[in-house]
């Protein structure tokens, strides 16, 4: 029986103030390439309370839609107990990163993510300000 294989890295994406979202599927599947890891499951976790992790047709249409859907969720300009309490301003990034999440867990298959057709895993910064997001990653397989 072949021995498990762990692999831990990190993935830094710069973002531009929320709602901003970028494609990682390509870095993802680079670290399962370094890995060895044909199958398994791949797990990422965003650091930091106003970013988050989710699967998507990464194409304009539904981008412009998603970001549309966040907004109308938690709309900036609201009155949010955070910014009450911290007068910075972001407490609508806060709720948004909330209701999508902070990680994903993605199949691994044959060396890569085992995605839909037209499915990317995407990273998203909600924040009211450019943020440098730190994206962990684990990787468990054969």
């Amino acid at each position: 029986m072949a021995s498990a294989i762990f692999h831990f890295a990190t993935i830094d994406v710069n973002l531009k103030q929320g709602v901003d979202i970028q494609d990682i599927t390509k870095d993802l599947n680079h670290l399962i390439g370094q890995s060895g890891i044909e199958n398994g499951l791949a797990t990422a976790c965003i650091a930091g309370s106003t970013g988050s992790l989710t699967t998507i047709e990464y194409e304009p249409g539904v981008i412009q839609d998603l970001k549309d859907a966040i907004h109308r969720l938690a709309p900036e300009g609201m009155a949010y107990a955070h910014e009450l309490a911290w007068h910075d301003g972001n407490g609508h990034s806060h709720v948004q990163a909330a209701l999508l999440g902070p990680s994903i867990a993605l199949p691994v298959r044959k060396g890569r993510l085992k995605l839909g057709t037209w499915q990317q895993a995407v990273v998203i910064n909600h924040d009211n300000s450019a943020r440098k997001r730190t994206v962990e990653v684990t990787l468990v397989g054969m």
